[in-house]
């Protein structure tokens, strides 16, 4: 027996709606139909500063080299929330990329980048940051152990302690002062080490703490920060040059292996790009601000050989240990043996 279908216009739209259905299923659109979109931040850096000016470069390169297939949206410092917060917001997936401090609280093994006195040199620091060096292999396997991924470093320099009225280039001296540490291990206990009684204060809080007398400077930034924020409030920069002062660019994980290997590729090539540019810049760049500060009315100080040998000292017989307990036995082993030679 056979039916007799009547074709309405009901049936044949179904029909053609079906036909194109397969065709766009079997021809996916172009991959310029749709823009990846990227969003990246820094926690430390306006737009002008080294920080921000690194950003915008960064999302420049990535735009160029993806012909525009991905767009990057840059937040500056503060535009989305404090430090703590927009690395949870970094973690969680709701930031991209990110020119980072990185907080220790997912991990505090992390805390190793700020080990006091492990490099001593701009040229240590360049052979243990690289690709392939010791300390880039370690926090490659800690970044990627919390969801982000390890890309490259952005260095500083080494930091120092300003202060307002007074100032220390020993152990005793600084018994008299206290200076300002930020909320990560083991910056408090370092800075106790080499004599400072400290408090643990928001960088956004720090002004207004300098100023009327709760601490009496910062600790723990390069010449730059100091310079640029407070330098109507100071009076010394002390050069105790305890730590290397780097930051990361960092990848979220997920948001890494969303992207297809040739946009990875350009990811990390664009991210090595801003790091050589950076260590190259770096230097020139703190000591171009040590001597703006000097011009402002900053007394700028270094400390003796024999004032540093002790510091290097007592940081690493106090402080090593106590950062042991928390990194573990195998990665303080490699920081023993690859540290800077007093």
């Amino acid at each position: 027996m056979r039916i007799k279908l009547s074709c309405t216009p009901v049936l044949i739209a179904m029909f053609f709606s079906l036909i194109l259905g397969v065709f766009f299923a079997t021809f996916p659109a172009s991959a310029d139909a749709k823009t990846i979109e990227l969003k990246m931040a820094t926690d430390s850096g306006t737009k002008g500063t080294p920080s921000g000016n690194s950003l915008d470069l960064w999302a420049k390169l990535i735009e160029e080299k993806t012909n525009g297939e991905i767009k990057v949206n840059v937040y500056y410092q503060g535009q989305l929330g404090g430090q703590q917060e927009i690395f949870d917001q970094f973690v969680m997936g709701n930031i991209d990329l990110m020119i980072n401090w990185p907080m220790t609280s997912y991990d505090k093994r992390l805390s190793i980048l700020y080990t006091p006195y492990m490099v001593l040199s701009w040229e240590d620091a360049l052979t243990a940051f690289k690709p392939g060096g010791w300390l880039n292999n370690i926090f490659v396997d800690l970044f990627e152990k919390i969801g982000l991924k390890y890309l490259a470093c952005w260095p500083e320099g080494f930091p120092g302690v300003a202060t307002k009225g007074k100032y220390a280039t020993t152990i005793e001296a600084a018994k008299q002062l206290k200076v300002r540490t930020q909320p990560v291990f083991p910056n408090d206990i370092t800075m106790q080490a080499l004599g400072y009684n400290t408090a643990t204060i928001d960088w956004n809080e720090l002004y207004t703490a300098i100023q009327t007398g709760v601490v009496d400077g910062d600790s723990g930034n390069i010449i730059f920060w100091d310079y640029e924020y407070f330098r109507d409030i100071l009076d010394y920069f002390v050069h105790t040059q305890h730590q290397f002062i780097t930051a990361h660019l960092l990848m979220n994980l997920e948001a890494w292996n969303r992207l297809d290997p040739k946009n990875q590729s350009v990811i990390k090539e664009t991210a090595q790009i801003v790091m050589e540019k950076q260590f190259s810049e770096a230097k020139a760049t703190d000591e171009g601000y040590r001597k703006k500060a000097i011009d402002a009315g900053i007394e700028y100080i270094a400390l003796s050989k024999d004032e540093k040998a002790q510091a290097i000292k007592v940081a690493r017989e106090k402080v090593w240990p106590e950062i042991e307990k928390v990194v573990g036995p195998e990665i303080m082993s490699q920081i023993r043996k690859n540290a800077s030679k007093p």
